[in-house]
């Protein structure tokens, strides 16, 4: 019969595609390891792992094998995850991923409220880009994501936290006046600093932001609004912001920062999570004081078909 360690054996060694890192994942000694990858064959009747120096390389058959074995161990944290916390909102172990243009903004104001409200909770956190955490929460590494909205695929269920304008952040210097409420027509694409490729926000700003002049430049990239307003703050050119951050993020007397016209450019806020999950209650709970701590109005509901806004 084949058994869930090995399962969880072989989808370490196809992540890993190395038996000593599998084995290091896993907590086990490479020997162990490989001796459950061979029994698992011989179970199976089948080749899974092709073995040469240096290399490991999953057949076919393993491919196949692994994906399908990622699944049932999906299923069995779920199932878990149900026995544990039925009868409990909030407590025990959540794993939580947090995309970087929210998690410095959020976090500090979201786990004080947490700790106090839920003593039991044990929340372990994960920050990284959108396409990590949506992986990590498909293969069962995540209970939940806090992310920008909307996520597409039918495994995935999300739910609508609230809205987060942009602003425009320009050098104190800028002609415009702070009253000034400004347009996409007033952002200069070739002064527009943004954050590296595969951050979701760079792709907001450009959406909003995109016209004819499409060979423009788009400066420079970067990894932190941190350092995107820093560079603002020394005359390299313009930003968006995000509302959550501004607190954090705009506290230099040489950053001016401007309204957009309605209707304002933002993004969506939300929470991600497998649509299997058993702990529905839980995300709901846990938006409501996303909500709370942030001070922000909740975002209203989509009706069942409706077309949803852009992120």
């Amino acid at each position: 019969m084949v058994t869930l360690r090995q399962l969880r054996y072989l989808d370490a060694l196809a992540r890993h595609r190395h038996f000593g890192r599998a084995a290091e994942d896993c907590a086990v000694s490479q020997p162990a390891l490989s001796m459950q990858i061979r029994d698992l064959e011989e179970q199976l009747g089948v080749d899974l792992v092709e073995r040469r120096q240096g290399a490991v390389t999953l057949t076919e058959v393993g491919v196949e094998v692994a994906r399908r074995g990622a699944s049932i161990l999906v299923a069995a944290r779920d199932l878990d995850d149900f026995a544990r916390h039925s009868s409990r909102v909030l407590a025990g172990l959540l794993r939580l991923g947090v995309i970087p243009s929210l998690a410095p903004y959020v976090l500090p104001r979201l786990l004080p409220q947490l700790q106090q409200r839920h003593p039991e909770l044990r929340l372990e956190l994960r920050e990284t880009q959108t396409r990590f955490l949506l992986a990590e929460l498909a293969n069962g590494a995540l209970d939940a994501v806090l992310l920008a909205l909307p996520v597409d695929g039918p495994e995935i269920e999300t739910l609508r936290l609230f809205q987060d304008r942009f602003l425009l952040a320009v050098p104190a210097s800028d002609p415009l006046p702070q009253c000034a409420q400004v347009t996409a027509a007033d952002v200069d694409r070739r002064r527009l600093l943004l954050l590296e490729e595969g951050h979701c926000l760079r792709d907001q700003a450009l959406a909003f932001c995109a016209r004819p002049q499409a060979d423009a430049p788009m400066g420079l990239g970067a990894t932190s609004l941190a350092t995107v307003t820093q560079m603002v703050a020394n005359g390299y050119g313009v930003t968006l912001v995000p509302e959550v951050a501004i607190d954090v993020e705009v506290r230099d007397e040489r950053v001016k920062l401007l309204r957009f016209a309605e209707p304002q450019p933002g993004r969506t806020i939300g929470l991600a999570w497998r649509r299997t999950s058993p702990r529905k209650a839980d995300f709901a709970a846990l938006g409501e004081i996303v909500v709370e701590a942030l001070g922000f109005a909740p975002a209203p509901a989509v009706p069942s078909g409706a077309a949803r806004p852009p992120s």
